[in-house]
């Protein structure tokens, strides 16, 4: 459950962001509001450690939804940053204490993951149309 928050949450932000024109900060502001409301009015729908985890899985994965279409312009590469968070944010909470910024840097590290792989990606495709050239 907390791993597909991740996902829809930043494939749902990036949305609202790019194709709703909200822009990035009230995209994730406004979503992260109504998740953290639902869940304030609904606290015992999901049990209690889901209810306190996915307000804040989904705020931390709305920071993805905020990246600009210059630097991932693929709403799937968008949501595998989404899952990348989940796993970081379920096995490292502790190790981010004191960085002041915990899901936000988590985020970071999440896009940081999906523009690599995407560069290395590309790469690989021009690799083998100059070897299929030559």
């Amino acid at each position: 459950m907390i791993i597909a928050t991740g996902a829809g949450a930043a494939m749902v932000t990036y949305m609202a962001n790019h194709a709703l024109n909200l822009g990035a900060v009230r995209a994730s502001a406004l979503l992260s509001l109504l998740t953290g409301l639902f869940f304030y009015i609904f606290p015992d729908l999901f049990g209690s450690y889901l209810s306190k985890h996915i307000p804040l899985v989904f705020m931390g994965a709305g920071f993805i939804g905020m990246v600009s279409k210059k630097v991932i312009d693929s709403n799937l590469l968008v949501g595998f940053s989404g899952i990348v968070f989940s796993v970081i944010y379920l096995n490292s909470s502790r190790f981010f204490a004191g960085f002041g910024g915990a899901l936000g840097t988590a985020a970071c590290i999440s896009v940081l993951v999906s523009v690599s792989l995407a560069f290395l990606q590309e790469k690989r495709k021009e690799k083998k149309s100059r070897k299929c050239g030559d």
